[in-house]
């Protein structure tokens, strides 16, 4: 779940360079992953991009200079620097995510995290995904992880909305009811 900040500010993006009926630009998202990607990956810019002793001027001029390569675009430039603005840095990677949830949803995807006892094969996974399309309505983007603790079975969350259908959530249910007993 994101911050009411990262929606926020994700929002406002959106509404930039994926307004509502238009057709939405992919390079954006690709840009954001990109310079989330280089301060990851560059602890020296990470810790300079988060640290308040830096001004934000000083911020932008190293972003400037370091990642003008990766982003191409007008809009995401203006975001980045919004986002420095504000002293945000700490929240950018939730901000790129739940941008990209809003992508998602404005072009007719639903997000579902899948957790099993046991890696799925492909077919496992494809009739899960099918599945989860069909329960929502619409075209799945899945996320596979693997939980030995549920013993067997899945657990997937659709938005808000959890299935369980494991055997832990089951042996759980009983535990509660027998208590209740």
């Amino acid at each position: 779940m994101h911050s009411a900040v990262a929606r926020r500010y994700a929002r406002a993006l959106a509404d930039v360079v994926a307004p509502p009926g238009k057709p939405v630009d992919p390079t954006a998202l690709e840009q954001l992953r990109g310079i989330q990607a280089a301060v990851g990956y560059n602890s020296d810019l990470r810790k300079a991009l988060l640290s308040p002793a830096v001004s934000p001027s000083r911020k932008r001029a190293v972003i400037e200079k370091l990642l003008w390569p990766i982003v191409s675009s007008q809009a995401v430039r203006n975001f980045l620097f919004v986002v420095i603005n504000h002293r945000r840095v700490v929240e950018f990677p939730s901000i790129v995510d739940a941008f990209e949830e809003l992508l998602d949803e404005r072009t007719g995807f639903v997000r579902a995290d899948v957790t099993t006892a046991k890696e799925l094969d492909e077919s496992g996974r494809g009739r899960l995904e099918s599945e989860i399309s069909s329960v929502s309505g619409k075209k799945a983007k899945v996320r596979f992880s693997t939980n030995p603790a549920l013993v067997a079975g899945v657990v997937a969350r659709i938005g808000s909305t959890v299935y369980d259908g494991s055997v832990r959530g089951q042996l759980d249910k009983l535990k509660v009811a027998l208590n209740r007993a």
